[in-house]
């Protein structure tokens, strides 16, 4: 194999820590679309929704937000970022970051409304601020898993990276002392 090709590889080591990394940032990018909810259990807004609940939906997006760009951020300073797998890999991971900062602002919309919606006393305010609570916190859980599906994406482009290192032989993987010896691939897609 050509030597120059072998640059192109991120060491295994880098990649297996990399997919941990996504994978746990995925899950918890849906975890909290799937458990930040606004409506009742009859699928409507509740009469009162808590302002302090509907704001602890944006801390939690925030803190994810902050997550993901500072993994995008390290990712794009290493010397993988430029390689053929690390630009697609880079530009999975900016696409996730751009989703993650989104959602905050929405959440932050949703608890806004949520607490001028007892101080509207027109039923037809009180109704179009309600449906403006629906549609921002759906926006907002929308952002997440769409960063949650970038981090996705970004893992599937690792796991192909990872799958290309078997095509070299033990005696070149060597030479690349960060890289160790290759295992079978029990990653599940």
């Amino acid at each position: 194999m050509n030597f120059d090709v072998q640059r192109e590889l991120i060491p295994r080591n880098t990649t297996l820590h990399l997919l941990d990394t996504l994978d746990a940032m995925k899950t918890k990018l849906m975890a909290a679309a799937e458990q930040s909810q606004l409506l009742d259990e009859t699928g409507h807004v509740p009469s009162a929704p808590s302002y302090a609940d509907l704001l602890q939906h944006a801390v939690g997006a925030q803190a994810l937000s902050r997550d993901v760009l500072q993994l995008t951020a390290d990712f794009a300073r290493s010397t993988y970022s430029t390689n053929r797998a690390g630009s697609a890999v880079l530009a999975h991971l900016a696409t996730a970051a751009a989703m993650s900062t989104h959602a905050a602002p929405y959440f932050a919309e949703t608890a806004e409304s949520a607490l001028a919606l007892p101080r509207t006393s027109s039923e037809a305010a009180q109704e179009h601020l309600g449906n403006r609570m629906v549609i921002d916190h759906a926006t907002a859980r929308a952002y997440l898993r769409r960063a949650s599906e970038s981090l996705r994406n970004a893992s599937n482009e690792l796991d192909a990276h990872l799958d290309f290192h078997r095509f070299f032989p033990a005696s070149a993987r060597q030479q690349n002392p960060a890289a160790p010896p290759t295992r079978p691939n029990t990653r599940r897609h």
